[in-house]
């Protein structure tokens, strides 16, 4: 297939970009930086600048494009969820969102598939109800921007494309994540889960939301939003358990949630509170998870074989 990729350069995108060339696929990477592209040496993908906001001859890329996905936007956990850092997050979505799909209707052959990348945020805080996609949207700064993302999406329908928002979890791999900015601690002795370690941590291998995205392409059938989360939702104290038994650290020191409070603000409760979130839809339509437990995936990331 030729496939288009925006946001294609960071922890998830290099990592689909290298698998999808790897099955045979063409890529074409509409990146800022054109110097980034997951292996520039690989004649399967083709760099072509744009900068997410404004129309250009990139578009181009678009006509005879079988799918696109669009993975732009800026970290959710990087920095303090000030005013002017909410309408960072939510620029770098809408607006790469919103030109994609305009540039679509212009084609006249169009892509059958937009997945475009959206999170579990769309559900809220969460108790020990499991939520699936037929959840209606919670409440919250990342429930109204998740739906907000998904809704420019979904205009794409019109224009007769499939389009499939993916409601991520949280992602763990090698070299990048949350996985990463939660290991250090462990190196020291000082690991714990962030209190109140009730909150539930709905996670999904990388390799496992690769294999979904893979799965997708030729799994016509499915359409509308689908859960990118493991089968196995844990309390974040059972994670960083877990965590801790596969490191060989103890997990012995919680982090209080007012350091956080102070620390990050608002953004504090993207970790204090959680999410049950369940993939109703990929386990029914017949996806096969690599790694549906934890106890699979940590080690698979962190034993070295």
């Amino acid at each position: 297939m030729n496939i288009v990729i925006a946001g294609g350069t960071g922890f998830i995108g290099r990592a689909l970009c290298a698998s999808l060339c790897q099955a045979g696929h063409h890529v074409t990477l509409l990146t800022r930086r054109r110097g980034e592209t997951p292996q520039p040496s690989d004649s399967t993908i083709t760099a072509v600048e744009w900068d997410g906001r404004t129309a250009g001859e990139w578009a181009q890329c678009l006509e005879g494009a079988d799918v696109v996905i669009n993975l732009a936007g800026a970290s959710i956990a990087d920095g303090r969820w000030t005013d002017a850092r909410k309408q960072l997050l939510t620029d770098s979505r809408i607006l790469p969102t919103r030109l994609l799909v305009e540039a679509i209707s212009r084609r006249s052959s169009k892509p059958h598939t937009l997945i475009n990348a959206s999170g579990i945020g769309y559900y809220g805080a969460g108790d020990d109800q499991a939520r699936d996609e037929n959840t209606p949207q919670g409440s919250g700064f990342l429930a109204d921007l998740c739906l907000a993302w998904e809704r420019e999406a979904l205009k794409a329908n019109q224009f007769g494309v499939r389009v499939i928002p993916l409601r991520i979890g949280m992602v763990l791999g090698p070299n990048g994540g949350a996985l990463a900015k939660m290991l250090p601690p462990f190196h020291f002795f000082m690991g714990g889960p962030i209190m109140p370690g009730t909150q539930w941590v709905s996670w999904i291998h990388r390799d496992d939301l690769i294999g979904l995205i893979q799965w997708l392409l030729v799994t016509q059938q499915v359409s509308g939003p689908i859960n990118a989360v493991a089968p196995e939702s844990v309390i974040m104290a059972q994670f960083c358990t877990v965590l801790g038994q596969i490191f060989h650290r103890p997990s012995w020191l919680p982090v209080p949630s007012f350091i956080l409070n102070l620390m990050l603000g608002e953004l504090a409760t993207l970790m204090t509170t959680g999410q049950r979130v369940l993939p109703k839809k990929a386990l029914s339509a017949g996806y096969q998870f690599q790694y549906p437990q934890l106890d699979l995936a940590l080690r698979d990331i962190l034993v070295k074989k």
